[in-house]
């Protein structure tokens, strides 16, 4: 039979099969920041709590600072807690309640791998911390902030902080209940936000206490910020390590006990 249709010599038959591993995992990349973008709870503490407590803080004399602009000591603190607010709470409650729900065991049953769907999920909160960092930044330049330093320095500390939130997230979400992880999620942040020198400096608690809240990630993340974007130091190597030991050990743990369902 002749063909006419201009279809002579082609090979019509249906091939079905799952899309390439870098499409699968912008896309699901794409779908995780929607999801972080629409949901109110979400966009509190990534985008409104932060400004918010940068423009309070920086124009009324709450605290006391020491020397400098309050706004330099501020802005470095809100940058640490916008990462911590995405990488380590948002990321901790929504992962929690997809495993509740059985987001995770259906993704993981698609053709995307589950490391597919981790880094999906790293992306997702990457993009978020960006527009983080362009929002506040461009508040605090309004405000006085101007920035010295390395900015290569800022972006090490800011991918370990990253990193070990991230950890600490998915360690959370991958051994509680949703409604555990919850509460302790916002719990953890509240501790931290008072206590990780984001804007109390550490040197107002008692002197015993202080060497133990440098330990902290999120006083690695703000004194290591602070010491390059305010005082124009070199790579801050001890807040670097602190970062990088939380990151190693929080991703470990959460490898090894992370639940799917």
């Amino acid at each position: 039979m002749t063909m006419v249709d201009g279809t002579a010599g082609q090979d019509l038959t249906p091939a079905p099969g799952a899309a390439p591993l870098p499409a699968m995992v912008f896309a699901q990349a794409g779908a995780e920041i929607r999801a972080m973008l629409r949901n109110g709870e979400q966009l509190l503490l990534t985008m409104i709590i932060p400004v918010l407590l940068l423009v309070g803080f920086s124009a009324a004399p709450l605290v006391n600072v020491g020397g400098g602009p309050r706004i330099d000591f501020m802005t470095p603190g809100v940058l640490a807690l916008a990462v911590m607010s995405t990488a380590f709470t948002g990321q901790a409650i929504a992962t929690g309640f997809e495993r509740r729900y059985g987001v995770l065991k259906r993704l993981g049953a698609s053709p995307l791998s589950r490391s597919g769907l981790l880094l999906a999920k790293t992306l997702a909160v990457v993009a978020v911390e960006a527009v983080q960092v362009a929002v506040i930044s461009g508040v605090a330049l309004a405000l006085g902030w101007r920035p010295g330093g390395s900015p290569f320095a800022a972006l090490a500390l800011v991918l370990l902080g990253t990193a070990a939130f991230s950890g600490m997230g998915l360690l959370m979400a991958g051994t509680l209940r949703a409604e555990a992880t919850l509460a302790g999620a916002n719990l953890v942040y509240l501790l931290m936000l008072g206590c990780g020198g984001v804007v109390f400096p550490l040197a107002a608690f008692p002197d015993s206490v202080e060497p133990v809240l440098e330990l902290l990630p999120i006083s690695a993340l703000s004194g290591g910020l602070r010491a390059v974007l305010a005082d124009g130091g070199g790579t801050p190597l001890a807040a670097l390590a602190v970062l990088g030991a939380w990151a190693a050990g929080s991703l470990l743990l959460a490898s090894r006990t992370f639940r799917w369902e």
